[in-house]
């Protein structure tokens, strides 16, 4: 009943807005955010000591002539990205204040909607319900996009949503293709192992690349990422957030549970190609990150390329590849929407982030440069921050797999550190121009939510097993089985 609740309260409170007045929409849908929050962090303690609660998993028929059930259940893998939404919601509805928002009443209650498929699709066990909140998170998000975006939303959100909608076709004929394959006829998880697993090498590949080609579009991985860099800086701030913290988290969570465990020869064909793209990804999204003189549009590119790393460990298939993705899933969503409200703040004040006309804000706020830099600091996975835990796990991950595709994928690290402090001195450092002399202090909302980011990067970064043990024995389980079938050692 447990799980039920995490993804259906978010529904709850998006409905009651309709009753109150817009000046309570923020707050109305930031209760139901901490009250889910609140929820999934007790779900995460209290399957370390329970894990076999029955509170953990809700099990009930769904629609009966398909065999499909409405089966959702927590494990040691997506509890992390449980972890993950409900954690970040609060600080993406929190992050609009002070900002005129119309329609607020729609737009938090997108905001909620789209948590609650998410949710959904993290603890989904039965393929088919795992589509429909793959279909279902995509709706929200499309519609914050194109009705609180900027300037040419129309065209921009059209592409992103051919793009996913496209990649969607594909992941739909390939769970009809393996529901055709299945003896029980149902749309159980565990039955699809089965089945994918004594499907003839050609067709696993086929599956594979149908698969792929949804997962890679969410991440996304190039050259499937064209949609990515105008999606993530037309959208309103919040709507970026949910793109790059928990959205692309789709992609990579899907990989690792519903691609690779199923279809293991049509991985195993297909791995060095996919890392070779991954690893591609890591380069050109660090080098167009580099080329950017936008602030917001070099985030977005650098998001490309650290999502390209964890692409590379978990398509490496060893125990630190994948659960250093796990982990820098979890890392780089908070680093991600740390840094894009650092993008907001200076947007807010300065009506630009073009970073050549910006300087010496550090004279003006203090407090303000010393959160942003460990907000960096956790991007660019200085030692002691939660970025170093999972980029450290994923490069030694992807060294097992290939010697250099380790070397490309560690330029992540060098490349990242390069543009992050060059566009921290372009903005922080310097004489204070005619512009910046107006930035001003920071709002105590401001401060709070860049404390609690600062303090979240540093903790994790400190105590990171305390992710990592609830994983660890699931991904054990998850590779033997893989290394079985595709007789890999």
């Amino acid at each position: 009943m447990l799980v039920l609740l995490i993804v259906i309260l978010p529904v709850l409170f998006a409905s009651l807005l309709v009753l109150f007045q817009d000046k309570h929409a923020k707050n109305i849908a930031l209760l139901g955010a901490l009250a889910n929050l609140g929820l999934g962090l007790y779900a995460f303690f209290a399957f370390k000591k329970t894990p076999g609660c029955s509170c953990f998993y809700w099990h009930t028929d769904w629609v009966q002539s398909l065999g499909a059930d409405f089966y959702i259940k927590a494990d040691g893998i997506n509890l992390i990205l449980i972890l993950l939404t409900t954690l970040l919601v609060p600080f993406i509805i929190q992050s609009a204040t002070g900002r005129t928002i119309q329609h607020p009443k729609a737009y938090f209650g997108l905001i909620l909607l789209m948590q609650s498929a998410l949710l959904g699709l993290f603890l989904a066990k039965d393929a088919l319900l795992f589509y429909l909140f793959w279909e279902l998170a995509l709706i929200p998000i499309y519609l914050i996009c194109l009705v609180w975006g900027g300037e040419g939303r129309q065209r921009i959100t059209f592409k992103f949503f051919l793009y996913t909608l496209t990649g969607s076709l594909f992941m739909l004929l390939a769970i009809i293709f393996l529901w055709l394959h299945n003896p029980a006829k149902n749309f159980m998880l565990s039955d699809f192992y089965t089945v994918g697993a004594h499907l003839p090498v050609k067709e696993q590949l086929l599956v594979f690349v149908a698969f792929y080609l949804a997962f890679a579009i969410k991440m996304p991985i190039f050259p499937l990422h064209t949609w990515q860099p105008d999606t993530y800086v037309n959208a309103p701030t919040q709507g970026t957030m949910l793109l790059s913290g928990i959205m692309l988290k789709m992609g990579t969570f899907a990989v690792v549970v519903w691609l690779i465990p199923m279809v293991p020869m049509g991985w195993q064909i297909a791995s060095k190609y996919v890392v070779l793209l991954s690893v591609v990804s890591v380069v050109y999204g660090s080098f167009m990150a580099l080329a950017q003189k936008d602030f917001k549009r070099m985030l977005a590119y650098s998001s490309l390329g650290h999502v390209g790393l964890i692409a590379a460990g978990i398509f490496s298939w060893n125990l630190q590849g994948v659960q250093g993705a796990l982990y820098q899933m979890l890392s780089h969503g908070i680093n991600v929407v740390a840094l894009f409200y650092v993008a907001d703040i200076i947007l807010n004040r300065m009506q630009t982030d073009k970073m050549q006309q910006l300087g010496g804000i550090r004279s003006i706020s203090k407090v303000f440069s010393v959160l942003f830099l460990i907000v960096l600091l956790g991007s660019i996975a200085l030692p002691l921050t939660n970025g170093f835990v999972g980029e450290f796990l994923l490069i030694h991950g992807v060294f097992q797999f290939n010697t250099v595709s380790a070397v490309f994928a560690g330029l992540t690290v060098i490349l990242g550190a390069v543009y992050m402090l060059r566009a921290y001195q372009l903005m922080m450092h310097g004489e204070t121009n005619t512009l910046t002399a107006s930035f001003g202090l920071l709002t105590l909302n401001e401060k709070v939510l860049l404390s609690c980011f600062a303090v979240l990067i540093i903790a994790f970064g400190c105590f990171p097993n305390i992710v990592l043990s609830i994983s660890e024995e699931p991904v054990k389980q998850l590779l033997l089985q893989v290394h079985h079938i595709s007789n890999i050692k």
